[in-house]
């Protein structure tokens, strides 16, 4: 059985609403959708949270999707699902609450200067949960800035300024771990 029969096998049976097929799909799926939420989420936890709401919701649905593009698509839903998290749990963190001390998760990269990829999620999840949000829907996922004031009920210059904002936090972690590295590496 070649591949787009197989998906096409597991497609019916998730229509069907047969669990073990459901489950199939999910095992599919599931990496690289926890990856965005990863990208939304405080930590792990938040992100499991997310997925599984993006899961249900991606079930509940199937019965709309018409077969045009990739079931890949549906990403989108777990990108949707961490922007109503956000929604849910709204509160404006200004810049002067992501102190100086805030405790970088990452530590030091393990390639010298070389960033991982993972080091740099570290960093994105620090950001503030509105700075996430905005960061992760212009510079990831291709939202403009109206989308993402529409999206998110701010207007479109406060989403400049809270991507503005987040690319200095971020670019001052990265001086700062840059920093940390080479008097590491002076030692």
């Amino acid at each position: 059985m070649n591949t787009e029969n197989y998906l096409s096998l597991i497609w019916e049976g998730c229509l069907r609403n047969e669990r073990k097929y459901q489950e199939l799909f999910y095992k599919l799926l599931a990496p690289k959708m926890m990856a965005v939420c990863m990208r939304y989420a405080k930590d792990r936890d938040e992100a499991q949270d997310i997925l599984q709401e993006g899961f249900v919701k991606l079930f509940k649905n199937l019965h709309n999707y018409r077969g045009e593009g990739s079931l890949e698509g549906w990403i989108r839903i777990m990108v949707h699902s961490a922007i109503s998290r956000y929604r849910k749990a709204k509160t404006m963190v200004l810049v002067d609450d992501f102190g100086e001390d805030s405790n970088m998760q990452a530590g030091t990269s393990r390639n010298g200067n070389t960033l991982e990829a993972e080091d740099i999620l570290a960093l994105i999840q620090e950001l503030p949960e509105t700075y996430r949000a905005v960061f992760n829907m212009y510079a990831i996922e291709g939202y403009s800035h109206q989308e993402i004031g529409e999206t998110l009920g701010m207007s479109e210059l406060l989403s400049r300024t809270t991507l503005c904002r987040a690319r200095g936090i971020l670019k001052r972690k990265l001086q700062e771990m840059e920093h940390r590295e080479l008097c590491c590496m002076a030692v």
